[in-house]
């Protein structure tokens, strides 16, 4: 690979060995012979080291996860506007000049994969959780239409409490979205602390995580008849529109 040529990517984040993106990254580039592109993992243990990261030569872009989407932020030399409004920053491209510019491709990947599950009956949604995904999540839904109730284990101005989720209000919400890393592996038996016995066929699961397969969440879901559907796609979808952000 010539030095000269050669274009690094990689995954800011924190205990990120099991990463989805270096996965997909790396064989996307063998699948495309894409032979001067590497990516690699940027585990790093506070945000203060992100300065060092930045001297990486050849460094083209980023993605970033937990914990950083929201505290990367200052770091960087410009925000789109969609991130700026989502409050979270998921993919960074670095220019020529050495300038950083942060953007938010999660939204685009979530709106990729909840949109055919959509149908017009679903006019209000739950969005469990309150990081950096969740703000992404919310962002798009609003976009489409659908009014969204944070719900978290502590009640803030904008979010109620797990246990304030009565029967009415889950009746009344028909999407619930998992935002939470609450039934990822290697924790899964565990899922988010609701009343599945009152959901329905006419309501729609959507679990960020995609490891397992076949969350907790997804399955008590499943079990009441509700469509049901992981972040798999989703991710997808958002690397790829990053992909297409640090090649533009």
């Amino acid at each position: 690979m010539s030095e000269k040529n050669k274009q690094l990517f990689g995954l800011l984040g924190q205990n990120i060995e099991y990463s989805f993106s270096r996965t997909y990254f790396s064989e996307k580039f063998k699948r495309e012979q894409l032979n001067h592109c590497a990516y690699v993992n940027f585990d790093i243990p506070n945000i203060q080291e992100f300065k060092k990261l930045t001297k990486e030569p050849h460094l083209k872009g980023m993605n970033v996860t937990i914990p950083y989407k929201q505290e990367v932020m200052p770091f960087l030399d410009q925000i789109d506007t969609v991130a700026k409004e989502i409050g979270a920053v998921n993919t960074i491209v670095f220019h020529a000049d050495g300038t950083t510019k942060g953007y938010n491709t999660d939204y685009i990947g979530f709106e990729q994969s909840i949109k055919p599950l959509c149908a017009e009956g679903i006019k209000k949604a739950l969005v469990l959780g309150t990081g950096g995904a969740s703000k992404a999540v919310v962002y798009c839904l609003e976009k489409m239409g659908i009014q969204t109730q944070y719900v978290s284990r502590k009640a803030s101005a904008k979010a109620i409490t797990y246990q304030m989720l009565t029967p009415e209000i889950l009746n009344d919400h028909k999407l619930i979205v998992n935002c939470s890393p609450v039934g990822t592996f290697p924790n899964v038996h565990k899922k988010p602390n609701i009343d599945y016995s009152v959901l329905g066929k006419n309501h729609v699961l959507f679990d960020l995580i995609y490891n397992p397969e076949m969350t907790a969440f997804m399955e008590a879901g499943m079990q009441q008849g509700a469509t049901v559907k992981n972040g798999h796609y989703m991710l997808i979808g958002q690397a790829e529109a990053a992909w297409k952000l640090w090649n533009s």
